[in-house]
């Protein structure tokens, strides 16, 4: 104060608020570098490994092989099983498990736990740890080790249940030199790697799988639908195969239900409807929203308005 004067305080303008910008975006336009922590999280909640606006699936994971390397391995575990069970990714925690498996063993057990927790991931992790991208080209006796225990660990039905697929197939179990702990494990193990086996001795579900694929048995297996498409399947085989078919399978397979005369059975398009609708289905099935979309956008003519709708979940 002075003269009875109140001294002006200057205040500062909005801009001056505003950090510095420290980088350029792949726009070539002022942006905020990511730390490498910070980077890694956004990649492993986001990244999908597909070939986006401005990188290539190469360069994505060149570069989360970098982040990796520049953040201590207890971060890297722990992006890994939120990757997983919180952003419900399938490649990018599959990756960070294998990495771990190359860098932290004893980090590594604990995460491949948390994150391998269907075949679909236990492929992927083998693919990444054969194809040499985290810097080995084979699985070693600790990855092998996880590996047969998480088959001991599975029923045979699960197991059979979830066998489709390549690259590698659960036909491979044998690079892992699984034992098996009873005839039932040893005919199962047997039927899957093309040894020979006792057929008496098989799991239930498998041998009805047989039965059926020898036109032994008119009754459809509960079976996912990758395992009994390849077979000559009658409009009423395709209708159990409806009936009985999962969330996912059901949202992937609405033309091919079409084509194969499905909806025309009185009430299979509600029952269809009804499971897309279904709130806990959706959320057990872990689903992104673009899937629903993508659904909705590619249902044929022939699907019902109905299941058009509910594939939407308008």
């Amino acid at each position: 104060m002075d003269n009875g004067q109140q001294d002006t305080v200057r205040k500062p303008s909005g801009d001056a608020l505003i950090p510095q910008t420290d980088t350029a975006n792949s726009e070539n336009a002022p942006a905020y570098a990511l730390a490498p922590k910070q980077a890694l999280a956004q990649y492993a909640a986001t990244g999908c490994f597909g070939r986006t606006f401005y990188a290539t699936a190469d360069e994505q994971l060149t570069r989360v092989l970098e982040l990796c390397a520049a953040v201590d391995a207890e971060f890297v575990a722990r992006v890994a099983i939120y990757s997983r069970t919180y952003s419900f990714m399938k490649d990018m925690p599959a990756l960070l498990c294998a990495w771990l498996s190359a860098r932290d063993a004893r980090l590594h057990g604990p995460v491949f736990a948390r994150v391998i927790d269907n075949t679909r991931m236990l492929r992927t992790d083998v693919q990444i740890l054969r194809s040499g991208v985290v810097g080995r080209k084979s699985l070693g006796s600790a990855p092998k080790r996880l590996v047969r225990e998480w088959l001991a660990s599975r029923d045979e039905h699960a197991l059979f249940s979830s066998s489709a697929g390549q690259s590698p197939s659960l036909s491979d179990v044998k690079m892992v030199h699984p034992k098996p702990t009873g005839p039932k494990r040893e005919a199962f193990y047997g039927s899957m790697i093309g040894r020979s086996y006792d057929a008496n001795a098989l799991p239930k579900l498998v041998m009805q799988f047989e039965q059926f694929k020898a036109g032994e048995a008119l009754h459809v297996p509960d079976l996912p639908f990758m395992l009994l498409s390849a077979l000559p399947l009658s409009q009423k085989d395709w209708v159990e195969i409806a009936k009985n078919a999962a969330w996912q399978t059901t949202r992937m397979n609405l033309n091919t239900f079409a084509r194969h005369g499905v909806f025309e059975t009185d009430g299979l398009a509600s029952l269809i409807a009804a499971r897309l609708r279904n709130a806990r289905e959706i959320q057990r099935a872990r689903i992104f929203p673009y899937q629903l979309l993508t659904a909705y956008q590619n249902c044929d003519a022939a699907v019902p308005q109905e299941v058009r709708d509910s594939a939407g979940v308008r």
